[in-house]
């Protein structure tokens, strides 16, 4: 996919790489402890930093195997979307100055287009954290069932159509 700005945004879109890797977790762990971390309990938050340290997704991304778009504000990394298993969004964090201006939004747009033009894909899916919900609601996700608990970690299981 080549890079393009985003449409009406000033903000641009494209494949990350692994020198964006250290902004991406940084951006991701600083938006999850304001936003998503007061819905878990200690477990949660362990489970899901581990998740982002323990190396095992980096190695993934390396391998190509968890794809993984940026929003860049001139350099400044604003927003990410990831996959893990073809087409189940494994995460989607927006910088907090940024939210509500169209990033995550697009985010799943481009996203979805990938999906839908260059694999083939019908739907993509996500395990939305409370905080969450209502955004993916909003973008054309539906629950497919009701709230779960993993390690700490809530979350409802969604999907939507390409």
């Amino acid at each position: 996919m080549d890079i393009r700005k985003l449409e009406n945004l000033p903000y641009e879109i494209r494949w990350a790489t692994t020198e964006d890797w250290p902004d991406v977790i940084e951006m991701v762990w600083r938006t999850f402890m304001r936003f998503e971390a007061p819905d878990y309990t200690e477990e949660g938050i362990s489970s899901f930093r581990d998740f982002l340290t323990d190396g095992k997704i980096y190695r993934m991304f390396q391998d190509g195997s968890y794809l993984m778009m940026i929003a860049l504000d001139g350099d400044k990394v604003v927003g990410e979307i990831s996959l893990r298993n073809r087409n189940h969004i494994s995460l989607l964090f927006v910088e907090e100055a940024y939210h509500r201006q169209g990033i995550g939004r697009a985010l799943i747009k481009a996203m979805g287009d990938y999906l839908k033009k260059e694999k083939q894909e019908l739907f993509m899916s996500v395990s939305a954290a409370p905080y969450a919900i209502d955004f993916y609601r909003r973008v054309g996700f539906h629950a497919c069932s009701a709230e779960e608990e993993y390690s700490g970690i809530r979350v409802t299981s969604m999907e939507k159509f390409l």
